[in-house]
């Protein structure tokens, strides 16, 4: 393993860094695992992070008050006596930070372990009883609303409230499906009785599997990861602390490669399903794996396999996955009933359906090109390894040899991934010049410029965004912005995540180390980055020219609504050449915003999405008819979305010339890359930039036409 004692701090990830000294010489740890973990952690927080808070009395009660609530979110397990007992801790976790001994999470892991049981044996016992639907109760949903109980009897009470609305969703969709399936055949009715009893049996399940996780997948070393997250996260909610098999989960999920056995799995009802096989991989080679088979229990080479009671689907993931070559046992249930154990080599396997990919829409006689960019992916072990940037030129070769008249760039639901490529990716389609600007705490901004002054697409760009778009998507779409080279259109705002991290290795010899620790890694906010006009991306995101109401728009999950999250600011703008485009911008921005406001469609959705966001902040009532009206005024208004939207015909999309059938040696792969084309004929947001293109393509001047 490469070692180091200074923290590495990335500008352009892979390439050049700049150093910031944490000791020269071997760093003296503790003895204990834990304690070390601890000491490195706040070294690090205080030493290497952009802005870091002072590790004090007050920064330890932050993290006291955070690690109860992320153990206990809802309220339902601790008492309030329970926090008052801990409180003897909540100002030493600073020092524990400094080498003192861990002792506040194992206290409250501990009580916690204690009120789990009592719980469980809780949950059963109001279930063994029927539910009665008709008193007028109420049920509290966010849990930001409650305290903790103050007794052992308002703890049960709550509980049973939060079961009882759990029931009656069941219970009123039951008695939907019986009234429908009666009206076919009286025979298959079922009385209010029975299903009041599958209503709480299905609750039941449920139960028991968030149960089951709590006594199999959160043992002591779980709730350690999650208390050294807690305290990395306070730090602000990028900050991160991953154990060595998250680390290497998190680099497979950006590489889009890992080395595996080639299963498609999916959680359901309790167990871990393998729903399809990977041709040409481990489980394909075999002939023993099928779409189907349940994994009960995964084994390493010749060690104990671990039982997958209580996992969800990502633990079993990580299970699965590991080293080239090495040996991984399933124990399955085969369809039939068997059960079956498979010895299986663990080989490369790439997720290509992760990368980027496009197709063409054909409208009044000409052809429109789309881009999907599902993330800034980049194999950061491997420099031969996929790159998005790279991708996305090739996808471009493609398209432009259609003979597109326009290109829609789509970055929703893009969480963003490699600093060095979005650099890359905006010099595509501008000539030089600065991208971004990234400042270390201590540093004045570097600049990072597109040196190359080709640009690879000359032609009218949209990019879409949504409130998922974070990070180097907001990089691009800024960039794209401030130059003027083309229209963002999206929801209200992008994600607003404006710093840059690097992940650091916890060694227990050297303390730091450039690759993968074994006492696991932090993923460390080191820098802000700006536009290229001076303003921030944190907090505000980037504004579209055009604003598309979407039905997530009023929740509250971006960084502006986490309470950690660094500030919003500016620095100098940095010289700029803006592009000229060959169409008139304000009046295409101007039809698309008049076209989109006077849209039924989007006014419904405008106001739908108001109304389940009120919804899912309200207090809920028990009683079945004031429920099933709440209930039917939400189905109404999606009844009109849906109906709306069958009422709009479908684009007309293709797949590039010759990848018609581009995963035809795998027919899962093939079925959803079909699958995909059919769902953007019918998406409505690239509907609304292709309708923009076709705006901009109408403005332009003739001369720019026949270029």
């Amino acid at each position: 393993m490469k070692r180091i004692s200074v923290l590495v701090v990335l500008v352009l990830i892979g390439s050049v860094v700049t150093t910031q000294l944490l000791g020269k010489s071997k760093t003296n740890l503790p003895p204990d695992k834990y304690e070390k973990i601890m000491f490195l952690v706040g070294k690090m927080l205080t030493d290497g992070h952009y802005s870091p808070q002072q590790i004090d009395d007050a920064f330890s009660k932050r993290v006291f008050y955070r690690y109860i609530t992320e153990l206990d979110p809802e309220k339902n397990i601790f008492l309030k006596k329970d926090i008052a007992a801990l409180q003897v801790y909540e100002a030493k976790i600073d020092d524990e930070l400094t080498g003192a001994p861990i002792l506040f999470f194992k206290a409250a892991g501990n009580l916690f372990t204690t009120r789990v049981q009592e719980a469980e044996l809780l949950y059963q016992k109001i279930l063994s009883n029927s539910f009665a639907f008709t008193a007028n109760e109420e049920v509290v949903l966010d849990a930001a609303k409650l305290d903790f109980s103050l007794t052992e009897s308002e703890r049960e009470q709550r509980w049973r409230n939060k079961l009882k609305y759990m029931a009656l969703e069941r219970y009123a969709e039951g008695l939907d499906l019986n009234q429908k399936a009666s009206e076919k055949d009286t025979k298959n009715n079922k009385s209010a009785e029975e299903l009041e009893k599958e209503a709480r049996d299905k609750v039941g399940k449920i139960m028991a599997r968030t149960f089951d996780r709590f006594r199999n997948k959160f043992n002591e070393d779980d709730k350690f990861n999650l208390f050294v997250n807690t305290i990395t996260t306070t730090m602000d909610p990028h900050t991160e602390f991953m154990p060595p098999v998250d680390k290497r989960y998190f680099d497979e999920e950006m590489s889009g490669q890992f080395f595996g056995i080639g299963a498609t799995l999916q959680y359901d009802e309790g167990n871990i399903k393998i729903t399809s096989v990977v041709a040409g991989s481990p489980a394909y080679k075999s002939g023993q794996i099928q779409a189907g088979d349940i994994i009960l229990k995964v084994g390493q080479a010749e060690e104990e396999p671990v039982d997958l009671t209580g996992f969800m689907t990502t633990d079993a993931v990580k299970l699965i996955r590991g080293k080239k070559d090495s040996e991984v046992r399933l124990t399955l249930r085969k369809i039939d009933g068997t059960i079956k154990v498979v010895s299986l080599i663990r080989d490369r396997i790439v997720q290509d359906e992760g990368y980027a990919r496009s197709a063409v829409f054909l409208e009044d006689g000409k052809k429109i090109g789309y881009l999907y960019l599902p993330d800034f992916y980049a194999d950061f072990e491997n420099p031969n390894g996929p790159r998005c940037f790279t991708d996305v030129a090739n996808e471009l070769v493609k398209l432009k040899a259609e003979g597109i008249s326009g290109l829609i760039f789509d970055l929703r639901n893009n969480g963003g991934g490699s600093l060095y490529d979005v650099v890359q990716m905006a010099g595509l389609f501008i000539a030089e010049g600065p991208i971004v600007q990234v400042k270390d705490r201590d540093r004045p901004a570097t600049i990072l410029r597109d040196k190359d002054r080709a640009i690879q697409y000359e032609g009218p760009l949209v990019v879409l965004v949504n409130e998922f778009s974070a990070s180097a998507s907001e990089i691009f779409a800024a960039a794209i912005q401030d130059y003027g080279r083309g229209i963002v259109m999206g929801s209200s705002s992008t994600y607003g995540k404006g710093t840059v991290q690097r992940n650091i290795g916890l060694d227990p010899q050297y303390g730091f180390s450039s690759t993968n620790a074994e006492l696991g890694t932090v993923k460390l906010t080191l820098q802000k980055f700006y536009r290229v006009n001076g303003g921030s991306t944190q907090l505000k995101g980037v504004t579209p020219d055009v604003i598309i109401p979407d039905n997530m728009e009023y929740l509250k999950f971006r960084e502006k609504d986490t309470k950690e999250s660094l500030p919003w600011d500016q620095i100098a703008k940095t010289p700029y050449i803006t592009w000229t485009p060959s169409y008139l911008k304000d009046t295409v921005v101007s039809l698309a915003s008049q076209r989109i406001s006077h849209d039924t469609l989007f006014q419904l959705i405008n106001s739908t999405a108001s109304l389940l966001s009120k919804q899912n902040e309200s207090i809920v009532n028990l009683q079945l008819d004031t429920y099933k009206k709440a209930q039917e005024q939400v189905r109404a208004a999606v009844k009109r979305l849906d109906l709306l939207q069958q009422g709009r015909t479908s684009l007309q999309v293709n797949a590039l010339q010759g990848e018609e059938n581009r995963w035809s040696n795998d027919k899962p792969k093939q079925e959803r890359f079909e699958r995909w084309l059919k769902s953007l004929g019918k998406d409505i947001y690239v509907e609304q930039g292709i309708k923009t293109m076709k705006d901009m393509i109408k403005e332009m001047p003739a001369t720019a036409k026949r270029a």
